[in-house]
C-alpha cells in the first residue's frame, strides 16, 4: 500500500483550533507526518464524515481502519489515528504533587525585634 493510490485533498488540511501554529510546529508530529496530514487530511476527514466514497483498495482499507483502528498498517492510517487521538481525547496532565486538591496552610511571620533592643 502506498500514498500514490490515495487521493489528495481538495485543499491543504489545517486545524487552527487544535494546532494554531500548524502541525509541524506543534511538537506532536514529525515533519513527514505533518506533511501527510496537510496533503491528505482533507480526504481522510471526508471519508470519516461519509462525504466521500472510497475508490481504490487503499481508500477502502482506510475506511475499514476507521472502524477497527488496530488494523492500521500504512503511514496515512497511523497519522490519522494519531491526529484523532490528539484532538478528541482529553490531554492527560501529570503533577509532581499527588495531593493537588489539599489546601496549603498559611503561616504568619512575625518579625523579631533587633538584638540590641532585646536586652
Amino acid at each position: 500500500m502506498s500514498e500514490e493510490s490515495f487521493r489528495f485533498g481538495q485543499k491543504r488540511f489545517f486545524d487552527d483550533k487544535n494546532f494554531p501554529r500548524g502541525f509541524s510546529k506543534s511538537g506532536e508530529f514529525t515533519l513527514s507526518e505533518a506533511e501527510l496530514l496537510s496533503l491528505y487530511g482533507d480526504t481522510m476527514q471526508a471519508f470519516e464524515a461519509g462525504a466521500l466514497e472510497p475508490e481504490t483498495a487503499e481508500e477502502k482499507h482506510f475506511v475499514k481502519v476507521l472502524k477497527h483502528p488496530n488494523k492500521a498498517n500504512t503511514k496515512l492510517e497511523h497519522v490519522w489515528l494519531k491526529y484523532t487521538k490528539l484532538t478528541r481525547e482529553p490531554k492527560k496532565f501529570h503533577t509532581l504533587n499527588s495531593t493537588s486538591n489539599k489546601r496549603v496552610e498559611q503561616y504568619e511571620y512575625v518579625e523579631s525585634p533587633p538584638e540590641d533592643e532585646v536586652a
